[in-house]
């Protein structure tokens, strides 16, 4: 895939772990405002790769590069506020909170005031609560779950619950959203929902879109461009049609049935 500007590159990444390595030079980029996959069997570095660029890991050799900066190694938070964010593949909801409360949260990563502020009442302070508060009903409009706003969102349903996650990451306006296998545990009519969903906000939200996932029905539907990972080394890219019938990732990930079924 070739763009002059990717909006994401990594460069001969390499991730070890004493004696294990993870992930070894894995270069990629991906370009502005694209919806892109990454596929590969359990353990081949997936979820490695989402870490090391959102600032969990630090890589053991080489760089990424986020909108033309380095940002190898920098904490979570300040990637965040570069403009990356995330979801995970276990939701991590603040269970016991509402629905528009766990929303709220991730729109103080772009909060002016300050956190004293707010015992002492100043108007800043509230003006900008007030603010929040309306930017999390929108965007929880933007993804159906305004009418459960109120609710604690430990009561959502499964697939409810991965929006929310979705919602939160965009409250904190980024740039560049990764979704870690967003369809898991959703069934065949919230799968469907869920693809026309990752479509609507990269359109809505003019965002770039790299998504983990094992479902091949999610990944050839919505991805423009895809990479596959095998016990931690790259070994094949290309659009949805060439990594169908790339016979190394069918041997090493999708399968012959799947290929008859993609057939049929």
């Amino acid at each position: 895939m070739t763009n002059p500007e990717p909006i994401l590159r990594t460069e001969n990444v390499t991730m070890r772990f004493g004696g294990l390595t993870a992930v070894r030079d894995f270069s990629i980029d991906v370009p502005r405002g694209s919806i892109v996959g990454l596929i590969g069997p359990n353990g081949a570095g997936k979820t490695t790769v989402f870490n090391i660029v959102t600032g969990f890991y630090k890589p053991t050799e080489g760089k990424v590069l986020f909108d033309g900066q380095d940002i190898t190694g920098i904490p979570p938070h300040m990637v965040c506020r570069a403009g990356i964010s995330r979801t995970f593949q276990n939701i991590r909801l603040f269970a016991s909170e509402s629905v528009l409360e766990n929303v709220m949260v991730g729109c103080h990563v772009r909060r002016k005031a300050k956190w004293w502020m707010a015992p002492l009442g100043l108007p800043l302070f509230r003006r900008e609560e007030e603010e929040i508060r309306e930017k999390s009903m929108k965007l929880l409009e933007t993804v159906g779950l305004a009418q459960y706003a109120d609710e604690n969102s430990g009561s959502l349903p499964y697939g409810a619950q991965r929006r929310l996650e979705i919602a939160r990451a965009l409250a904190t306006d980024p740039k560049f959203l990764l979704l870690d296998e967003p369809a898991a545990g959703m069934n065949p009519q919230e799968t469907r929902e869920l693809m026309g969903f990752i479509r609507n906000i990269r359109e809505r939200f003019g965002i770039t879109i790299l998504l983990i996932e094992h479902d091949m029905k999610v990944v050839m539907g919505v991805c423009e461009y895809i990479w596959v990972l095998d016990y931690g080394v790259k070994i094949a890219e290309g659009g949805p049609d060439a990594i169908q019938s790339d016979q190394k990732v069918i041997v090493a990930y999708l399968g012959e049935e799947y290929v008859k079924y993609a057939e049929n």
